[in-house]
């Protein structure tokens, strides 16, 4: 009867081990770019910046300038700015714009010396300015339509706050409001072509007249060229998709099956032997000949409850042996991860896990164990640093 229950005991053993086998299942990983337009992967901070500069033309509007014909209120302008996209949909941009404003007052500053209507007590006045500003940009196109990386022409809205100041007198600095419309046609991967409308408001006094208006304005309109810097685009968002092999999961379910029925049916086995009658039959005192292999966690010496009930089957055999023979219990770990110290320690940690676990949890007597540990080890068995990680116990 009592072969018959480790006949049993090893059975389910065997099975346990059958059931922790790795199955290699061939799969097949697909990348797939959605087909979302409105969704791009991220892209990193050094990404997506550009350059630009352009010339052109500006209006200045302040109390008086009204009264100038059209032709005679125009001035040149140049801007220059270096910004970031941070989506296809929005960016920033520091820059720096001016030159020169023309106009006519009645008080003399920034006067010329020219009098352009005497009847009306004006004349002409012209100073140097600089605004410099942030702005930030919504490109319109990519908010409604997506993104789209060769699309011919985009429109960008901006909206932003800033500096203006001139240096000539009577010297001025105030804050500017700044709105407008940054149009950029695609000249190819790196450089477009830009049209940059602009609408700027400060307070009067910039101009050098303080009247009703309480702000002047200046429109300022650039043609101009931007360079975009590696990287300029943007990356559709991917999904992974992994399929497997439908026949080698139809196999493995099927031996999970077959093994579940075997489970079962040791267990039967196991209850059944447990329930008879063994008073009368003789044990005969032998030692155990295989030895037991105990694995644990990385970097652990935690003995779970599945190995406690192993080691419980060890202990009675123990017990129901010989009390002349003295078992090994000895401890190993993975000499791939760890420091030699480190080895050392769990090594020894993992041998007085087993051998508390029998001595105190199962009544063995401590003179039939004896402790030793080896510390890091190279794989021992099937090349699998996880084997190497455990405590062997073993007949002397």
């Amino acid at each position: 009867m009592r072969k018959k229950i480790l006949g049993v005991v090893l059975g389910l053993v065997i099975s346990s081990s059958a059931w922790s086998q790795t199955y290699n299942i061939k799969k097949d990983t697909v990348i797939k770019s959605s087909e979302d337009k409105y969704k791009i992967a991220t892209n990193r901070f050094f990404d997506n910046w550009f350059i630009g500069a352009g010339a052109g033309t500006q209006l200045f509007f302040a109390d008086h300038n009204k009264q100038m014909k059209l032709g005679d209120r125009f001035s040149p302008a140049y801007e220059f700015y270096v910004g970031k996209w941070f989506s296809p949909s929005i960016g920033v941009r520091a820059a720096i714009n001016g030159l020169k404003i023309v106009g006519v007052n009645q008080n003399g500053n920034h006067g010329t010396g020219v009098v352009y209507d005497a009847s009306k007590w004006l004349s002409k006045m012209e100073f140097h300015y600089v605004n410099v500003h942030a702005d930030v940009l919504f490109n319109m196109f990519n908010i409604l339509s997506g993104y789209k990386e060769d699309r011919f022409y985009n429109l960008s809205p901006y909206a932003g706050l800033g500096w203006m100041y001139t240096w000539e007198q009577p010297v001025a600095k105030e804050v500017s409001a700044n709105i407008g419309l940054f149009n950029s046609f695609r000249l190819g991967k790196a450089f477009d072509l830009t049209l940059d409308v602009r609408g700027s408001m400060v307070n009067e006094r910039f101009g050098g007249t303080v009247g009703n208006r309480g702000q002047d304005g200046l429109l300022t309109g650039a043609l101009g060229i931007v360079y975009k810097f590696n990287k300029r685009n943007w990356d559709r968002a991917t999904m992974t998709i992994i399929s497997y092999d439908e026949v080698a999961l139809d196999a493995l379910r099927n031996r999970i099956n077959i093994l579940a029925k075997d489970n079962e049916s040791l267990k039967q086995q196991l209850a059944e032997a447990k329930n008879a009658t063994i008073t009368d039959i003789k044990i005969e005192k032998r030692m155990l000949a295989v030895p037991v292999l105990v694995t644990f966690e990385i970097n652990k010496s935690v003995i779970g409850n599945e190995v406690r009930v192993n080691l419980g089957f060890l202990a009675k055999v123990i017990k129901e042996g010989s009390q002349n023979i003295v078992y090994n219990i000895k401890g190993y770990a993975d000499k791939g991860t760890g420091s030699e110290m480190t080895n050392k320690r769990l090594s020894r940690e993992r041998a007085e896990a087993v051998y508390n676990v029998l001595v105190r949890e199962f009544g063995v007597s401590a003179s039939q164990l004896k402790i030793t540990y080896e510390g890091g080890t190279k794989n021992m068995f099937y090349d699998d640093p996880k084997l190497s990680r455990a405590v062997i116990t073993m007949a002397e």
